[in-house]
Parts: C-alpha cells; sequence; structure tokens
C-alpha cells in the first residue's frame, strides 16, 4: 500500500513541478518544485534519529522504533508523529512567513515535504484512512482568513489520495497561543478544547486518522485532539507536522 501511494504521489509531483516552475522559497534561485536541489540537500535531506511517538530527535544509532524516555514515562494519546525538519531557521521563517504574512503559496511546498518525509522516514508507517488538520477558533481564523494546517492539508490529502474530513473535529472555545505560554500552562489551555460534531464519531470507528499541522511545539494540542478522537473510537492517530520543536 505504501509503495503504491508513493508511486502514485512521484507521478503526481512530478507532473506539477513541469507544470508550475517556481522560485525557491529560500535562496530565490529558479526551479520546478518551490525549493531548489541544493537548498532541499541542506536543509532537508537529513533524516536523524526520532522517537517514533513525539518526533523529538534522540542519538544517533535508535532504530525507527525507538520510544523517547519522556514518552515512556508519559505515554501520549497519539501513536506517532511524522515531522519533515525541526522548528529552526530557515523553516521556522517560511512557517511563519505562511502563517502571518499570507503567503499561502507556501502551503503545497509544505504539504511535499510532508508527504516526503512520510514514505522516506517511516517506511513501516501505516497510511492514514483519513486526514484532519488542526481547527482554528472563529475569532483566530476571522484574525488571519485562513487555517494554515488545513491549507496544508488538502494538498498533502490529494497527494496521497486520502480523504480529507475538515470538519471531523473543531475547537469549541477559544484558547490562547500556545506558543506564548509556560510549558506547564500549555495542557490547561487545550483542555476541553476539541470535540466532534452530533454524528461525525460514526465515521472515525476503528479508523486510523493523521492529524495535519505546522508545527509540534510541546505536543499538547495534538495530545487533546488524539484523546478527543479516540474518545469517539478511532484506533490509531499519526501526527504528520512540518516542523518539531526541539526540547529545552
Amino acid at each position: 500500500m505504501l509503495t503504491a501511494l508513493r508511486q502514485h504521489y512521484h507521478r503526481l509531483a512530478a507532473a506539477l513541478s513541469a507544470a508550475v516552475p517556481s522560485p525557491c522559497a529560500l535562496c530565490s534561485e529558479s526551479g520546478t518544485d518551490g525549493i531548489c536541489g541544493a537548498c532541499r540537500e541542506r536543509f532537508f535531506s537529513a533524516r536523524p534519529a526520532r522517537c517514533r511517538r513525539c518526533a523529538h530527535r534522540l542519538h544517533a544509532g535508535f532504530g525507527e522504533s525507538a520510544i523517547c524516555g519522556r514518552c515512556i514515562k508519559r505515554e501520549p494519546s497519539f501513536d506517532e508523529t511524522i515531522v519533515a525538519a525541526d522548528y529552526a531557521p530557515p523553516l521556522d521563517q517560511l512557517i511563519l512567513a505562511l502563517k502571518f504574512g499570507d503567503n499561502l503559496a507556501l502551503a503545497p511546498l509544505f504539504s511535499r515535504l510532508l508527504a516526503d518525509a512520510l514514505f522516506e522516514q517511516r517506511a513501516t508507517t501505516p497510511v492514514p484512512d483519513v486526514l484532519v488538520a488542526v481547527p482554528l477558533g472563529q475569532r483566530r481564523l476571522a484574525e488571519r482568513g485562513f487555517n494554515q494546517a488545513l491549507e496544508m492539508a488538502r494538498p498533502l490529502s490529494r497527494a496521497l489520495g486520502i480523504a480529507l474530513e475538515p470538519r471531523l473535529i473543531v475547537r469549541v472555545r477559544e484558547t490562547n497561543e500556545q506558543a506564548r505560554l509556560p510549558p506547564d500552562e500549555r495542557r490547561k489551555n487545550v483542555h476541553g478544547a476539541f470535540a466532534l460534531p452530533a454524528g461525525m464519531g460514526k465515521r472515525i470507528q476503528g479508523m486510523h486518522v493523521g492529524v495535519v499541522d505546522d508545527v509540534v511545539t510541546t505536543g499538547e494540542t495534538m495530545n487533546t485532539i488524539a484523546t478527543t478522537l479516540k474518545r469517539h473510537g478511532a484506533a490509531r492517530v499519526t501526527c504528520l507536522a512540518l516542523a518539531r520543536t526541539p526540547p529545552n
């Protein structure tokens, strides 16, 4: 299944690249994929050992199934996390350009980088049955005008041939921005913040749900969403994020 999806994805990516030339988002050199080969090799080719559950970096030599001490001590509700890179320069500036600079053209690039990570980083990862995006609250959505996670999830859904359910889970109360809170406040901030609309639980019974976001920082948002999905019958939850913030 994963091999067939990989072939489908690379055929689609090649066709889009040939049809839509675009300069590199990092160095502005001409290219066809949103990022030139040199920048892709420099910033996105490394596949360091990561914890399978939370995607924090591990020391070299750990295998694909290794779990970090933090996840052993406090097991998260999600089963796996796939990321393309760490949240560090220059990727952090690209993410900020999407979220706060309205550069929506970056969303398809981010989805391609994430799809590459899914295929290359975890050869044994089961592919989700359905995708959802981390939802924004109504106030934040009105301020920004779009949900960056959903903008990434749309092209990722098409590339992988997996259904996207944009209304499967909703944010039922406004929360403070996680990045501005100390770590011990973030769990309280998102507790009870998400829910499934009436009848949606029937659509994920026994299914593997992939949750798309731009950045995983502490993982509390993803953990709360995974808890909610599993409470309604999801069998497995995989976090799919462009970047992972390194631990302090």
